[in-house]
């Protein structure tokens, strides 16, 4: 492809170098980012037309996939989301400026693959190429096979580029990024935050670029106060104490074959921590006579005991399908969450927006209900959903209702159970929890895998449009408290509760560890403490008596918190005022910030480090998805910001 373009002086012709972007990551919305770029190049205006964009990408792990999703991490590790629900593709759900371009999810390459229809797929480990085979829509992938198709992804970008764009991928680190030519801060409006930008790798190497992108996924944190107390009560006492952090980068080889460890969490993090601690150290699972899963030790597990605010693992992935009305929202209509977007910074999330979400969420789990088992409810749906809208969601009356409507009990959905299963609950034994324990997860298992239950599924898709929605409220509608956090951090855990469990047989196979007496729960409200020469004591409010461990691990992701990465440009962003927990971005084009509310015209950031809207990156199909809407508005500003950097090396004495 040519490396510039051409101006015409008199009847001499001059060079035009291309306009040079780094982006820094190459994880999966940066490559999502990059085929934006792509694309709307690839229709590209006359006015831009012109303009050749020289695109690096600079990530020490795969291009693609990155950190997360390597594929050189455990196979036992997989995905919470089914085959059929991952994407990276613009589909015709999307409201989007840019052009769609459909591309397959990835059960479909993977059907694609088996067929044939993908030769530029060269997959020669024997273990991705049997778990290709025997891909469903339902399956669970592994992060090894989702490294395998966000490759694949890259690559047919590069491959299917325009010829105004060239893509480079440098395996590195970026350890620093600055304006040169000029002594200019973040958000400088007199055109010298234009660039060039000097970005400099960990390899000693210095790019010079026009347009800077910072894309750099999950991070880890520095260790704060208790962390470090903790590291050292265990450095004290020869035990072992595992920070936050992401399960497949953690060290766990200070925990002991027959150590007990405590645990706090019982989320996605939890779940991998299990997967690694057992059937990672050689046990195995296997159908007993009467069908119940059971566990086969190896003889090098230690005896986990799991425990959290809830007390209960993150609700499981929902298999079951709609046979009912197809999902809608309701009260948090477009013109709802426009009314809501005028608030002026005085919105709160507690008083002016739960109560819409709680309501849509009785509507989709009712709905479900009504609609597709109708011979369980004694009620019309249009009277029935008119009843749940004109009343509050916690309201006697409302409840009554669904009392009498809802004839048996096991059908009814009562919100405040269901987000704190155990609740007051108190148990004469550890033994007595334990039980009280399975009878919940079998039960929630039931209700998220049985067609017969599939008002869980309306009342999960309720829940997930019900977030999409509350996103587009503008950051700043919100109060102070809401607005520091970006959106509520409860609401948030809320939603991956819901929403972002680990598939069924996670915790099928909890169960069966449980069994095995190899995992023990703690109860709700956990509380840890130390003791110099004894380790770590771990008890309940709920329960008496205490556990004592020899090993510790706070199994949840640290929480992105710029500030106290340890990403040193992102700590530099902070340094230069464009944010503090979170790197502050536009709320359409994603350009960085500075605390006096001034753009940098050339200097763009995404990713749950910013305090945009948590997006993730690759996506459900069909659902109109914000990390499609946020990457188009990012790739058309910065294709703008491009052309106007190209129109000025023309236009420049030569």
């Amino acid at each position: 492809m040519p490396a510039e373009t051409r101006r015409r002086e008199g009847s001499r012709a001059v060079m035009v170098d291309p306009v040079r972007v780094v982006i820094v990551g190459a994880g999966p919305r940066a490559v999502m980012l990059l085929e934006r770029i792509a694309a709307n190049l690839a229709v590209a205006s006359a006015e831009d037309a012109a303009t050749r964009l020289d695109v690096t990408l600079v990530d020490p792990h795969p291009p693609g996939a990155g950190r997360i999703w390597r594929q050189a991490q455990s196979p036992l590790l997989k995905l919470n989301s089914m085959a059929k629900d991952v994407t990276v593709f613009t589909d015709e759900s999307c409201r989007i400026d840019g052009p769609v371009v459909p591309g397959p999810s990835m059960i479909a390459w993977a059907e694609e693959v088996r067929s044939g229809l993908r030769p530029e797929v060269r997959v020669t480990d024997a273990g991705l190429l049997a778990e290709i085979a025997a891909l469903r829509g339902e399956s669970f992938p592994t992060r090894r096979l989702n490294s395998a198709y966000l490759g694949w992804f890259h690559e047919s970008i590069v491959r299917d580029a325009p010829e105004s764009l060239t893509v480079t991928v440098i395996q590195a680190s970026v350890q620093s990024v600055v304006d040169v030519g000029e002594d200019v801060d973040v958000g400088d409006d007199g055109g010298g935050g234009t660039g060039p930008h000097r970005v400099t790798l960990d390899t000693g190497e210095a790019l010079e670029a026009d347009i800077v992108v910072y894309a750099v996924g999950h991070n880890a944190r520095e260790h704060g106060q208790r962390e470090r107390e903790l590291q050292a009560f265990a450095e004290r006492n020869a035990v072992t104490y595992i920070a936050p952090d992401f399960t497949a980068d953690a060290d766990l080889s200070g925990i002991r074959a027959g150590d007990h460890v405590i645990v706090r969490g019982m989320g996605l993090a939890a779940t991998d921590l299990v997967v690694l601690l057992f059937e990672g150290r050689g046990g195995s699972f296997h159908r007993g006579a009467d069908g119940r899963l059971v566990y086969r030790a190896s003889g090098h597990e230690p005896i986990a005991h799991l425990g959290s605010r809830r007390g209960v693992p993150y609700r499981s992935k929902i298999t079951s399908t709609l046979q009912g009305d197809a999902p809608r929202l309701e009260v948090l209509t477009p013109e709802r969450i426009a009314a809501l977007g005028a608030a002026s910074g005085t919105l709160d999330f507690d008083r002016d927006v739960w109560p819409l979400v709680a309501t849509e969420q009785l509507l989709g789990y009712y709905r479900e209900l009504s609609t597709g088992h109708a011979d369980r409810v004694s009620s019309e749906w249009a009277s029935f959903s008119e009843l749940i809208r004109s009343h509050p969601w916690n309201s006697p009356e409302l409840l009554a209702a669904i009392e009498q409507a809802v004839p048996d009990a096991a059908d009814r959905f009562d919100l405040v159970s269901f987000d704190r299963p155990l609740g007051g609950e108190l148990y004469a034994s550890p033994e007595q929890l334990q039980q009280r324990l399975r009878r919940h997860i079998a039960a929630d298992l039931a209700h998220r895998t049985e067609q017969r239950h599939s008002a869980t599924q309306g009342l999960f898709l309720a829940t997930l449009y019900a977030y999409m929605a509350v996103t587009e409220i503008p950051r700043d509608a919100w109060n102070e408290v809401s607005r520091s956090q970006t959106l509520p951090r409860d609401w948030h855990a809320y939603f991956s509760y819901v929403a972002s469990g680990p598939p069924g047989h996670r915790l099928e196979e909890l169960l069966a560890l449980s069994d095995a007496g190899l995992v023990r729960f703690l109860g709700p409200d956990v509380r840890v403490r130390t003791v110099d020469g004894i380790g770590f004591i771990a008890d309940s409010p709920c329960v008496p008596g205490s556990v004592q461990a020899a090993a510790l691990v706070d199994a949840w992701l640290p929480e992105a918190h710029a500030a106290e990465s340890i990403n040193p440009v992102l700590r530099e962003l902070v340094g230069r005022g464009a944010g503090a927990g979170r790197i502050t971005v536009h709320s359409e084009h994603s350009r960085v910030v500075d605390g006096a509310g001034r753009e940098h015209p050339s200097a763009f950031a995404v990713g749950s480090f910013t305090a945009a809207p948590e997006t993730g990156a690759f996506t459900r199909p069909g659902t109109n998805a914000l990390p499609f809407r946020a990457n188009d508005a990012l790739a058309r500003a910065l294709i703008s910001q491009a052309a106007r950097v190209h129109g000025d090396r023309a236009l420049a004495p030569a």
